[in-house]
């Protein structure tokens, strides 16, 4: 038989779907599974974007532009000026989904063996996307007790080496929710300016900012016209997860021309999902503002209903609808399995992430799952109830 290739090995199972036949299991049981494992919204898309599909009037579904259709691109760049960020349409290359901007933003700005250090626990597919690019993620970790706050700018700076060509953060976290100040983002400017390195911000959570906090996008931060690359996407904005649109974002004209040489290869971003992305522009501050009083309502419940049960710390998350949470457990992917596998209560059960998976260092974040607070307040208060009940009944409970 002949090999497969080394990529094809080494490329990791995601922690948020590795689970899933065991979820499938429970189910044909007649057990309700609670799915607080992944990032999809109950969110309704906005009418917004299904009246643009609906009434999309062409007789043909042709191609769009390799960067994305110019009319959406002039209009997402007003978008972002709304935010202070002055770019300008040609600054923009839309993109399959968020993830096809961070491989985009690899491929153009790091060589094989090149390394991106990434404040860890990070994104899972992250880790992925390294493969795909032949490129090394080098951590640097972050910490529960104090939030997942950014870690010291020195110890950012003792990871790098002549192979170190970018930082990565995603603002507001995913997995963590922690939102990084202007102060943090001021202090990775001056680092990148000072080893002359790309910083890359993934901030496709810009709106999910709670406590009446404020957002700092990394475009509006002056001097990193040249090291700056946003990445962005509607799948959360506008609870469009199946859409796959992106973009990535930069004011580095040298790297957008690059961008736009991977955009060519691949033809094109969907045509119909973009028509429905540049009407969803148009919503009113009321849908976001429903959006931030729901996620925050939630959040808060979560937080609460966590911090009360007996050996279980979870910080305040900042934004986004993700909390990193430290159970009284030995092995975060047996718990979990556990719970699927052999728990129910009121033929009811939890299905979460293993937080291993979000590190790249080894043995972290054994004790630790991500919750994804995407239900409705009635299910989250369920889902929590059972998880108190499952953690009494883990045989393997450490506390």
């Amino acid at each position: 038989m002949p090999h497969l290739s080394e990529k094809a090995v080494t490329m990791p199972a995601s922690p948020i779907r590795k689970l899933v036949p065991f979820a499938e299991a429970a189910q044909k049981k007649g057990i309700k599974i609670f799915h607080l494992n992944i990032g999809q919204p109950d969110i309704e898309t906005p009418p917004e974007y299904w009246n643009a599909v609906k009434d999309f009037s062409n007789k043909v579904l042709e191609y769009s532009h390799s960067a994305g259709n110019e009319s959406y691109r002039r209009k997402l760049a007003s978008y972002y000026q709304n935010y202070g960020i002055d770019v300008d349409f040609s600054d923009i290359i839309i993109t399959t989904g968020g993830s096809e901007a961070v491989l985009f933003g690899f491929y153009s700005c790091l060589n094989p063996g090149d390394e991106v250090i990434i404040p860890e626990p990070f994104y899972t597919n992250y880790n992925a996307f390294a493969i795909m690019a032949g490129i090394k993620i080098t951590p640097v970790r972050s910490y529960i007790e104090n939030g997942f706050a950014l870690p010291p700018i020195s110890e950012f700076e003792n990871l790098i080496s002549e192979k170190t060509k970018a930082i990565l953060i995603c603002n507001p976290n995913n997995p963590t929710g922690y939102l990084y100040s202007e102060d943090e983002l001021q202090q990775l400017k001056n680092l990148v300016l000072k080893y002359d390195l790309f910083l890359f911000a993934d901030e496709v959570y810009r709106e999910m900012v709670y406590d009446g906090k404020k957002h700092t996008s990394i475009l509006t931060l002056n001097g990193l016209e040249k090291n700056a690359v946003l990445f962005d996407s509607i799948s959360k904005r506008y609870s469009a997860c199946g859409a796959r649109v992106g973009a990535i974002v930069s004011r580095n004209k040298e790297l957008m021309s690059s961008v736009l040489k991977f955009g060519q290869a691949r033809l094109c971003p969907p045509t119909l999902d973009q028509a429905g992305a540049e009407a969803s522009i148009d919503v009113s501050d009321s849908y976001f503002n429903n959006i931030i009083h729901e996620y925050s309502s939630r959040r808060d419940l979560l937080i609460e209903s966590l911090n009360k049960m007996n050996g279980v710390m979870c910080p305040n998350p900042g934004g986004a609808f993700y909390a990193i949470v430290r159970l009284p457990i030995d092995d975060a992917e047996k718990f979990c399995q556990w719970m699927l596998e052999s728990f129910e209560y009121n033929k009811q059960t939890v299905m979460m992430a293993p937080a291993p998976g979000f590190y790249a260092t080894k043995n972290a974040g054994n004790d630790e799952v991500r919750i994804a607070y995407v239900l409705k307040k009635e299910n989250l208060i369920k889902a929590m109830e059972c998880l108190e009940k499952g953690l009494k009944q883990y045989p393997r409970r450490t506390i």
